[in-house]
């Protein structure tokens, strides 16, 4: 029996704007052919890389949303998971969470190029911390994912991407609830639409819902 494959840290952002009736999320279906979630409809997001721990934001973390990653990760990874959140974001639906910034000067990442060749860096200051989940033991693909909230109105750009995703659109919860969900994202957007209608207080000691999935159930824990 081949061994369950360690989880990879990932991030996920949930980008949230005023609609007509309610709160509307960006969400796209996962290819038919992908071996990971298939048909499924989920946030934009994807795995930490390397380029993400050197990219040059135009801002930092918000000191209390980099306490809360941090209780579960180094800072340099709690920055990285950031960047790595709004970078997957641009590439799978053409929209950069950015501020603008001076060209960079010197070496810069190829997966990153894009994305500054809009005139912006990333504006990490923009995002809020809500959720961990990890995937259960047996899947081909695991990840350590945390997910991301950001106002839409900070994202600059024109929805497309690079096909990663599909069928890109806006929908309110309850339209995103009638759609193909994996487990994880069904529980999160039950999150968004609670914290849109109480906003939280931007308190470093806020605690953070985490999933882990343990034997045929799920254990919700906080963190």
């Amino acid at each position: 029996m081949s061994r369950s494959p360690r989880p990879k840290d990932a991030a996920t952002l949930v980008l949230v704007r005023d609609g007509a009736n309610g709160p509307e999320v960006l969400m796209g279906r996962r290819p038919r052919r992908t071996v990971f979630m298939p048909d499924q409809y989920v946030f934009p997001g994807g795995g930490v890389e390397p380029c993400d721990r050197w990219v040059r934001p135009a801002t930092e973390l918000r000191p209390a949303v980099a306490a809360r990653l941090t209780r579960a990760c180094t800072p340099g990874r709690a920055r990285s998971l950031a960047a790595a959140a709004v970078r997957e974001t641009f590439e799978e639906t053409g929209l950069a969470l950015g501020r603008p910034a001076p060209a960079v000067n010197g070496r810069l990442r190829p997966e990153w190029r894009d994305f500054h060749a809009t005139g912006l860096a990333p504006a990490l200051d923009r995002l809020d911390y809500i959720y961990r989940a990890v995937t259960p033991p047996g899947l081909p693909r695991r990840f350590n994912a945390r997910f991301f909230l950001a106002d839409a109105a900070d994202a600059a750009g024109t929805l497309g991407g690079n096909g990663e995703l599909l069928d890109l659109r806006w929908v309110t919860v309850t339209e995103a609830m009638g759609l193909p969900l994996p487990y994880i994202t069904a529980v999160v957007l039950e999150e968004v639409e609670h914290m849109y209608a109480s906003p939280p207080d931007p308190d470093r000691d806020r605690p953070v819902p985490v999933c882990i999935r343990v034997g045929p159930g799920h254990v919700h824990a906080h963190e």
